[in-house]
């Protein structure tokens, strides 16, 4: 793909990172959109002597529209800057939710603009530090055939590769994101609150390694990577744990009977735990759980 103009709508965590790097490769950053005190600190700081201006004039001055805002807001931005005319046909309009398809972009596809879905699958700190992470990210896209020498052009140009995402499977892709990552700060955060309750004064040195270990098996193993005491089917150890946390941390009770569950299922499915240990295992949990509600 030749160097094009980008504007930037959302200058937040991903939009800043993202023109950073194609600033880098080449491209010309013709105008920034951010509104919030956060948002210019990272335009003055990834993107020095950029335009700052209003989403309407930045659309105007560029050849291709990066949105960059939240999912939630998307639909109608895209629809504001349609109705103030601002898109115009054969310009490309880029968007990086993860929810979201080319469907969001209807207005725009409307006027003839050329639409694509470009989600990078990675979390971003809005720093240089992403611009390094970048290498190798996975980009989920959905675009038409003659969008998508372009949409792959952009994800090399930012250093990652494409992964071809149906639009009726956008949401599904997003849950598998979200469950994964989002999810699994919360459950280590909890895990190492629980170090601390147990006199731990280094959690994430206690943590890293056995986590470290554990994602890279299930990454390659799936199922066949569990270990600990659901799938070896003691109960009584399950029954000491959901004891402790019911006085300690009911609200990790919670989160640790749902995976606990969940874990069971799998393992059973997997051959690796009978179904009657698997059933004490499993109203063990239901107790904790009706303690919590009780």
């Amino acid at each position: 793909m030749n160097t094009m103009s980008v504007g930037v709508v959302g200058a937040g965590r991903v939009g800043a990172v993202l023109a950073a790097a194609l600033r880098n490769r080449g491209h010309e950053i013709a105008a920034v959109a951010g509104e919030s005190d956060a948002s210019r600190t990272r335009i003055e700081t990834l993107l020095p002597g950029i335009r700052v201006d209003k989403p309407t004039a930045v659309s105007r001055a560029c050849d291709l529209l990066l949105l960059t805002v939240p999912d939630d807001a998307l639909d109608n931005v895209v629809r504001m800057l349609v109705a103030s005319g601002a898109i115009r046909s054969g310009q490309y309009v880029v968007h990086t939710s993860g929810r979201h398809g080319l469907e969001v972009l209807r207005p725009a596809l409307d006027v003839g603009a050329r639409g694509i879905a470009l989600h990078p699958a990675m979390t971003f700190t809005g720093t240089d530090v992403d611009l390094e992470r970048l290498a190798g990210c996975t980009f989920g896209v959905t675009a038409e055939p003659a969008e998508r020498a372009v949409a792959e052009s952009l994800a090399d140009d930012l250093g990652g590769r494409v992964v071809w995402v149906a639009e009726q499977d956008r949401i599904l892709y997003h849950a598998a994101l979200a469950h994964g990552a989002n999810h699994l700060v919360t459950l280590v955060s909890q895990s190492m609150n629980l170090l601390r309750a147990a006199g731990s004064t280094d959690p994430a040195g206690t943590l890293r390694p056995l986590l470290t270990a554990a994602l890279d098996n299930a990454l390659a193993y799936g199922d066949a990577a569990l270990t600990g005491p659901i799938v070896r089917g003691d109960v009584r150890t399950v029954r000491a744990h959901v004891g402790r946390l019911l006085r300690t941390s009911p609200e990790t009770l919670e989160s640790y009977v749902v995976m606990a569950r969940a874990t069971a299922n799998h393992a059973v499915a997997d051959g690796r735990l009978e179904p009657r240990r698997a059933a004490a295992l499993v109203e063990v949990l239901n107790d904790a759980l009706a303690e919590i509600y009780a």
